[in-house]
C-alpha cells in the first residue's frame, strides 16, 4: 500500500540571497501526476555546487521559488500504472535531469531513441528550476517527498549506501560519464584536476575502470594525503610547485577537469597530453568563457571537449561499478533541518568532499 498524501515541501530559495543560507521551509506543488511517474520519499540528497550556483542565480536568472537538490535517494510511496519495473518500497535514486522530450513532441528524437536523452534538445527538464512538458515547475530533494517521471529514475543496488549512492547520481556521473567516453582503462593515464566532490569521484572511478596511472592536480597542497587514499599516483600542487607542466609534460592521455573558473591555465594543461589526447571539461563556469591557444591543440592532434551528466542508462552502469568494486566516497551526513547552514559550508570550501542532507 502507497503512503497517502504526502506532504510537498522543502527548503525553498526565494531570491538571490537564499545561497547565503536564507532558504525558507514551505510548501511547493508538484508536477500533475501521470500514470508513467513515481512520487518518492526522500531519505537522502546530496549538496551540489549546482544548487548553489542556481540559487542565486549564477548561470541564468532562475525561476524563484526554487526547491533545489539532485543527488535524490528515496524510497518508492506510489507507482503510476505505466512506470513499469518499480514496487512501492523501492530504493531509487534521481539526478540532475527529470524529463527529455523522449519522442512526445514530434514523434521523433535521434537522442532519446538512441539512449542520449541529456543532449535531448526539444526538451531538457532539469530536476529543479526546469519546467515539465506540461508547463508546470520541478523542484528538486532538500525536501521531503518528491514526484518524478520514472524514466529518470535508477535503482539503487543493495551493496551501496544510501548517503553514498546520493552523490554519484550528479558528481559520481558526471565524472565517470567521460571516463567512459574516452576510453579510460588499462594502459591508459589519466588527470583528475580539481580535488573536491566531482575530483575525488574521478580518481574512484578511473581506479575502477582500470586506468594505469591517475594524477591529481589541486591548486595547494591540503589534499595530497586525501587524494592518494582514494588511489592517485601522484598529486600536483600546481599553486606551490613551480614548472609543474614542464615536469608533467605529456604524461597522460586523458585529463579531466572539474574546476568551474575561466582562470583554469587550460595552457598548461594542454602540455600534460600526450598525442591525440583528449582534454575533457565538466566544471561550468559562472565567470564567463574559457581562452585557450588553438596551437595546442594543432600542434599535437588534442581535443578540448565537454560533457554533460549521465543518461539513465550510463548511471545503473556507474552504480554496478560502484557496487562491484566498493567503491566508497567521502561523504559528511547533515540533517535536513540545517540545510541552510550546510549550504554555507559548502560555499566556503569546507566539504571533504560532499555534504549529504538526511531526512
Amino acid at each position: 500500500m502507497s503512503e497517502s498524501a504526502p506532504k510537498f515541501e522543502g527548503w525553498m530559495g526565494l531570491d538571490r540571497d537564499s545561497a547565503k543560507g536564507k532558504m525558507v521551509w514551505q510548501k511547493f506543488q508538484p508536477k500533475a501526476w501521470e500514470e508513467s511517474d513515481l512520487d518518492l520519499r526522500i531519505t537522502h540528497c546530496g549538496i551540489c555546487a549546482s544548487d548553489l550556483c542556481v540559487l542565486r542565480s549564477g548561470w541564468r536568472p532562475t525561476p524563484y521559488p526554487c526547491c533545489v537538490g539532485h543527488e535524490i535517494v528515496g524510497l518508492v510511496i506510489r507507482v503510476g500504472a505505466q512506470a513499469e519495473g518499480f514496487v512501492i518500497g523501492d530504493r531509487v535514486g534521481v539526478g540532475p535531469q527529470s524529463d527529455s522530450c523522449r519522442g512526445r513532441i514530434d514523434g521523433n528524437c535521434i537522442e532519446c531513441s538512441t539512449g542520449n536523452e541529456k543532449y535531448c534538445t526539444k526538451l531538457w527538464t532539469g530536476t529543479y528550476a526546469g519546467r515539465y512538458l506540461d508547463g508546470s515547475m520541478s523542484y528538486g530533494g532538500y525536501a521531503l517527498f518528491h514526484r518524478v517521471p520514472s524514466h529518470f529514475v535508477v535503482k539503487i543496488p543493495d551493496g551501496i549506501s544510501s548517503a553514498a549512492a546520493a552523490p554519484m547520481l550528479c558528481a559520481g556521473a558526471t565524472v565517470y560519464a567521460p571516463l567512459k567516453q574516452y576510453g579510460c582503462g588499462p594502459r591508459k593515464r589519466v588527470g583528475i584536476v580539481g580535488i573536491g566532490g566531482l575530483g575525488h569521484f574521478g580518481i574512484l572511478f578511473a581506479k575502477a575502470l582500470g586506468a594505469d596511472w591517475v594524477s591529481a592536480f589541486s591548486r595547494q597542497p591540503s589534499k595530497q594525503v586525501d587524494a592518494l587514499k582514494l588511489g592517485a599516483d601522484i598529486y600536483v600542487a600546481t599553486g606551490e610547485q613551480q614548472n609543474w607542466s614542464a615536469q608533467h609534460m605529456r604524461s597522460l592521455d586523458l585529463i579531466i577537469s572539474t574546476v568551474s573558473s575561466n582562470t583554469l591555465p587550460i595552457d598548461e594543461y594542454m602540455k600534460l597530453l600526450r598525442p591525440n589526447g583528449a582534454f575533457v571539461q565538466v566544471g561550468n563556469p559562472e565567470d564567463g568563457p574559457f581562452t585557450f591557444p588553438a596551437g595546442a591543440l594543432i600542434g599535437m592532434g588534442l581535443r578540448f571537449c565537454g560533457s554533460k551528466i549521465s543518461n539513465p542508462s550510463e548511471m545503473r552502469e556507474m552504480l554496478e561499478l560502484a557496487e562491484r568494486k566498493g567503491i566508497e566516497p567521502y561523504v559528511e551526513e547533515r540533517p535536513m533541518a540545517e540545510a541552510n547552514q550546510a549550504i554555507i559550508d559548502m560555499d566556503q570550501g569546507a566539504a571533504r568532499y560532499r555534504y549529504v542532507l538526511v531526512n
